[in-house]
């Protein structure tokens, strides 16, 4: 199929190699936004750029048909923005704070271990540390964010706080940056007689960009509203 890269930074280059690999064509790639007649030949768009332009990108695209499958994080406060335009132009979007498919089973079993430990929620401490390269604008990380959530979601703490705890009540988020880093997560359950710890460990972006080939080859002639669990099935 014919795909738009919007973005054409390291992760923009990853999706592009990715994608010549599964054999797609390219039909826009550029780290401008793209418009009405640079999207005429494309079926499916992949944005991945900065928080500040994330939005308006998004929007062209479901203005004019195109499925988009986005990864960029920082720009969520609009994310019901986008739903409502979603829906208001019958179109197809799909977002994830992380696409590779390790992390998104990873996710999962967050989740799970917290909906267990959220009955001895104030026998255990919950520490997030995230750690990055050095380029990444938002801290924390979208994907520590997810994480976090989805412990709160299930009553085991309240609230996510960054860099430094105030009380028992809150997940405790550490970001790092640091130089030639991937992407690193761990989350940890703490108690007076144990540590229970999980962690995600990126070695290449190529992980992020086949995730987002995949979204984007299920995207395709659907209509909706989705996530990286509605293509994993999990």
């Amino acid at each position: 199929m014919n795909i738009a890269i919007i973005g054409y930074g390291k992760m923009g280059k990853s999706v592009e190699k990715i994608a010549k690999i599964r054999n797609h064509q390219i039909s826009f790639l550029s780290n401008e936004s793209p418009n009405s007649m640079s999207l005429k030949n494309t079926d499916v768009a992949i944005e991945f750029t900065q928080p500040d332009s994330a939005f308006n990108n998004i929007k062209i695209c479901l203005e004019n048909n195109i499925p988009i499958v986005c990864g960029t994080t920082g720009w969520l406060e609009k994310f019901p923005l986008v739903k409502d335009l979603c829906k208001k132009k019958n179109g197809a979007f799909l977002y994830s704070s992380n696409f590779s498919i390790g992390m998104n089973i990873f996710f999962v079993i967050n989740h799970q271990l917290s909906k267990f430990l959220s009955t001895y929620a104030t026998d255990y401490e919950v520490k997030i540390e995230e750690i990055h390269h050095k380029e990444k604008i938002d801290k924390p990380s979208g994907t520590a964010i997810s994480l976090a959530k989805d412990i709160i979601n299930n009553k085991m703490k309240t609230a996510w706080i960054l860099d430094k705890k105030d009380t028992k009540d809150q997940i405790l988020i550490i970001s790092k940056r640091l130089e030639k880093i991937t992407g690193t997560h761990t989350v940890t359950y703490k108690s007076i007689i144990e540590d229970i710890e999980i962690q995600h460990k990126a070695h290449s972006r190529d992980g992020f960009a086949l995730g987002a080939i995949i979204a984007a080859e299920w995207i395709k002639n659907k209509k909706g509203f989705f996530s990286m669990k509605d293509v994993l099935k999990i």
